[in-house]
């Protein structure tokens, strides 16, 4: 009789702890915008949500995106800062399922150290596309990996997850494809590990991301177009190396450029080209230099390959290192600004009375551990996946650390080559090397076997 009673209470007081932490893990994980008292903006955040208004496509700016932020309008956006955390939390604790290590214990345990230690909170409580970049990659090796582990609902929700997040950035899409691509050609090698119903399944994603997409676009625009903008923020990047400028200088004697007269005036980065006040205005912008600037990114390739080669790689290396959190999230966004002002004045009043709004939003002192924490963790995965390639061991966890890896390479590539180095870019994606390094760290001193640990040995 004492047994079961001892077995009743347990379950009882887990059960309690269970229902505490779906009510607190939620709220502390947009902890930032209560703080704040209203959604973290960005940079960024007006040019998406001008897209419902202003029925035009601009560069980088997902109409999917933008549509998804308005239907949250009525609501103070509260209700998409609820859906990226319940979406974040769901994607923690279904990974730690399908590793099978999943205790709830462990679980708030993660969720807490993650929201204290990384981006993961700040991202969630943002209205930009970031949060969704790094849940992706989660969602996508869920589908692929985790197929057989999951019920046929959890698998239409990561399919229409990992679709949407695909569809908000061509950057997101272009990290999902390369891991899709990669794990195609793995599969010949890893079989079973990876399962081929899985990978088609995470390969229809993003076709299903891409039509939505052009689909929404034409929705708004009326073009059956992609969202333009890939020239031109590449053209920055090659810019900024001093590349255009060197094209410019040998090109300029005998071909008719409409930058030839502002070659030696050129400014010293890609954001103070194109978002600054430079010629490029003047110029006509995206609209009147868009020939001209893929002609110059197409040609500079050609002219200077192993120029560019190394503008990469130095680009590349950068990139993986700036992993600073809150790039554009400050006092300083008039565009974010006036597009709420113009199209939203329902709005006005809360935006104005939040911190940030006051300049009360510093991540001086948040980054005095993000970034040491998000550095460290991409060394400790490094180390972990060593480990795994010495003891000849793929079980689900090595396979996870794997795909972080190769996500945040492909991330640094795309982000840091075409754009150039941002912290942001970093940001966005080094979270989950910490919540693999967390995983590991508490299945090594926890009493779980590696889930379904197989061999890498031929």
């Amino acid at each position: 009789m004492s047994i079961t009673t001892d077995i009743l209470r347990a379950r009882a007081a887990g059960s309690f702890w269970l229902r505490l932490a779906a009510v607190a893990l939620p709220l502390l994980m947009i902890a930032p915008a209560f703080w704040n008292g209203y959604p973290l903006l960005q940079w960024d955040t007006g040019g998406y949500l001008a897209r419902w208004y202003e029925g035009y496509l601009v560069p980088s700016r997902s109409t999917v995106f933008g549509l998804y932020l308005h239907s949250g309008e009525s609501f103070g956006f509260w209700i998409n800062l609820a859906a990226q955390s319940l979406a974040a939390l769901w994607l923690l604790q279904l990974t730690l399922r399908v590793l099978g290590l999943m205790q709830t214990f462990r679980f708030v345990a993660i969720s807490l150290l993650l929201i204290l230690s990384t981006a993961l909170p700040w991202l969630a409580s943002m209205l930009l596309t970031d949060i969704f970049a790094g849940l992706s990659v989660l969602s996508l090796f869920l589908l692929i990996v985790g197929r057989s582990r999951i019920s046929g609902l959890e698998r239409l929700f990561l399919f229409g997850f990992t679709a949407f997040a695909a569809a908000t950035h061509s950057a997101t899409l272009g990290v999902l494809l390369g891991l899709c691509a990669i794990g195609w050609l793995a599969r010949p090698l890893l079989g079973r590990r990876l399962p081929l119903a899985g990978l088609a399944q995470a390969s229809l994603t993003l076709v299903a991301g891409g039509l939505m997409l052009v689909s929404v676009n034409h929705a708004l625009s009326g073009n059956w177009a992609w969202t333009p903008g890939g020239y031109g923020v590449a053209f920055g990047r090659m810019m900024q190396d001093g590349i255009v400028a060197r094209y410019l200088g040998d090109h300029c004697p005998h071909e008719s450029f409409r930058l030839c007269p502002y070659r030696n005036e050129l400014p010293a980065t890609a954001d103070e080209f194109l978002w600054g006040k430079s010629m490029f205005n003047t110029l006509g912008r995206f609209e009147g230099m868009n020939d001209e600037m893929s002609y110059i990114v197409v040609h500079s390739l050609a002219d200077y390959p192993a120029w560019q080669a190394g503008a990469a790689l130095r680009a590349l290396g950068q990139q993986m290192l700036h992993v600073a959190t809150g790039e554009g999230t400050n006092g300083w966004i008039p565009h974010t600004y006036g597009i709420i002002e113009r199209y939203i004045p329902a709005q006005i009043a809360p935006m104005r009375a939040a911190r940030q709004q006051h300049w009360g939003v510093d991540f001086e002192y948040v980054n005095w551990l993000h970034v040491p924490v998000a550095l460290l963790s991409m060394l400790a995965l490094l180390g972990l996946l060593a480990h795994a390639l010495a003891n000849r061991r793929l079980d689900d966890l090595t396979l996870l650390g794997a795909t972080v890896t190769l996500a945040l390479l492909g991330n640094a590539f795309i982000c840091g080559v075409i754009s150039g180095p941002h912290d942001r870019y970093g940001a966005r994606m080094v979270w989950l090397a910490t919540f693999v390094v967390l995983m590991a760290l508490s299945r090594h001193f926890g009493d779980d076997e590696p889930a379904d640990d197989t061999s890498a040995a031929a």
